[in-house]
């Protein structure tokens, strides 16, 4: 019998949740064929059998939070059933266990693997604690706050007047859904990504300044030479690859706005790993290309396309998500003329590209053409990078766009 186990999730993550089993009990597997889907709130990953055989016991259901190293169901033999074996009984009194289970074997399968842990190693009844996870259960939020309660000590009585307590927050109550409405939990993905875009308003002070960008040249110089760098590169030449070498080299100039704030410090980062947003079904993703500086604009555009696919199919690691010294957004893909980017912390800002739309300029001789232009956005953590840098950054990335030469010479 083989045990299907929670993997090693990556860095910093230690918990998941079950989003999917794609079999189900008494369903036949096959050596490394998908069974169980985990949501992290980073990626969506497939754990997959270790042998061939049946699903014998599916322990964990799907919405509930595991740990890694945690048991989710097992895998028997052909035919093998996923009735449990029923205890032997011991062979004298000595042998009999000394103590009974915190959580008797009737109520156990309604807790996960890790709740079940912290109820048993506390000592704990689980009857008399109040469930708030799916159809009543335990989590391991309900434990914890369970065991702070019992633990906290009954105010000493001074003879100072006592501070008037703050009223506790009310908890959310579910309003009742209508005849036409349906109520979907969310992702542990998209809860992730409200709280951290939350927390970045929160903590950083965000400014955003604004730019537009003449994108002529760009646009002549991909047509002159596109169908050239497809043959020798075999990808096309698009428009992020310009958007990376203009940002590397202002990142150079400016290095406050490639640095993050940890405590009272300002961490410089002297390598430029850019994170390119992609859209996903599962929610936005923000996957890493690491030393932009050291890579031609083939090697960016490959990139480019290989972690944005792999994303949007959820087979991006976690790994590839993680030291990102700085996000570029393309919101133009959608059809937005302007907005205005959330940090991706800890990281101090973060440059919006948004549509290429054709608008009446009045040139240097005072004519009047129309011409494709893009407005651009720099949302930065005003704490770190202050407004005179912010401008100039926004300006350098400008003049690269408009003059592409600029990059290769490095001017």
């Amino acid at each position: 019998m083989a045990q299907i186990i929670v993997p090693t999730l990556g860095e910093s993550v230690s918990e998941a949740t079950v989003a999917q089993w794609l079999k189900k009990e008494g369903d036949s597997v096959a050596v490394d064929e998908p069974i169980v889907e985990l949501e992290t709130d980073k990626v969506t990953l497939e754990v997959n059998a270790t042998e061939a055989g049946v699903i014998s016991a599916i322990i964990v259901q799907e919405g509930e939070n595991v740990e890694v190293g945690a048991l989710l169901g097992e895998i028997g033999g052909e035919g093998a059933s996923s009735a449990p074996k029923p205890a032997a009984a011991p062979a004298d009194a000595s042998e009999a266990p000394k103590e009974a289970p915190a959580v008797d074997e009737d109520d156990a399968h309604k807790l996960s693997p890790a709740v079940l842990k912290m109820v048993n190693d506390n000592n704990l009844d689980a009857d008399k604690i109040t469930g708030t996870g799916k159809d009543g259960r335990l989590t391991k939020e309900d434990v914890i706050n369970h065991m702070e309660g019992a633990k906290a000590p009954a105010p000493v009585a001074t003879a100072a007047v006592p501070e008037a307590p703050k009223p506790a927050p009310a908890p959310h109550v579910p309003r009742d859904t209508g005849p036409r409405e349906e109520r979907v939990k969310m992702t542990r993905l998209r809860q992730v990504i409200a709280k951290r875009l939350k927390g970045a308003q929160e903590e950083a002070a965000i400014l955003t300044t604004f730019n537009e960008v003449d994108m002529t040249a760009i646009m002549a110089l991909r047509k002159q030479y596109q169908e050239s760098f497809v043959k020798k590169h075999g990808v096309k030449l698009g428009f992020m690859s310009f958007f990376v070498k203009a940002a590397v080299q202002a990142l150079q100039e400016f290095p406050a706005v490639n640095a993050e704030i940890d405590g009272d410090d300002i961490i410089y980062k002297n390598f430029y790993d850019l994170g390119i947003a992609v859209s996903t079904p599962q929610g936005l993703v923000v996957p890493v290309v690491r030393d932009c500086d050291q890579k031609n604009m083939a090697h960016i555009e490959k990139d480019i396309i290989d972690v944005g696919s792999r994303a949007r199919d959820g087979k991006i690691t976690m790994d590839e998500m993680q030291g990102g010294t700085f996000t570029i957004t393309n919101g133009g893909v959608f059809g937005s003329l302007m907005a205005t980017p959330i940090l991706n912390a800890p990281q101090s800002a973060i440059l919006g590209m948004h549509k290429i739309q054709q608008r009446a300029m009045v040139m240097p001789d005072g004519s009047i053409e129309a011409r494709p232009m893009m407005y651009i956005a720099l949302s930065y953590d005003h704490r770190i990078i202050d407004g005179k840098e912010s401008v100039s950054f926004l300006v350098r990335v400008k003049e690269a766009l408009e003059d592409p030469q600029r990059m290769v010479l490095e001017v």
